[in-house]
């Protein structure tokens, strides 16, 4: 059975939307902070989590440049913002060669 669009949300999920930040507008400002913060090359955002106080979102970052691409060292990055899409603290969670992100290192 098909559900409307938002039906599974939370009320704190809903009236983030009404009074503050969005998802996108979370994923896009942990983008360009995470920039800011490191030399390597964000990919994209692949999640976007609200909490209490804000935000926690991921982003992929190519670590390491490689011939053939394929071989790619890619990081996996969390990044916890605040309401307002200021940042709080962000870390590596995950280091793998691109197409295996199963078999990643965790930190470092």
């Amino acid at each position: 059975m098909a559900t409307s669009k938002g039906e599974g949300r939370t009320s704190s999920t809903r009236s983030r939307a009404k009074d503050g930040m969005v998802a996108s507008t979370a994923a896009a400002a942990a983008v360009r902070q995470l920039d800011e913060l490191i030399t390597s090359e964000p990919v994209g955002v692949t999640s976007v989590e609200p909490i209490e106080d804000g935000w926690v979102v991921e982003v992929e970052v190519i670590e390491e440049h490689r011939i053939p691409s394929s071989a790619d060292l890619l990081g996996l990055y969390e990044i916890e913002l605040d309401d307002e899409g200021d940042l709080l603290a962000f870390r590596r969670t995950k280091r793998y060669a691109r197409g295996k992100a199963g078999t990643g290192y965790e930190g470092s």
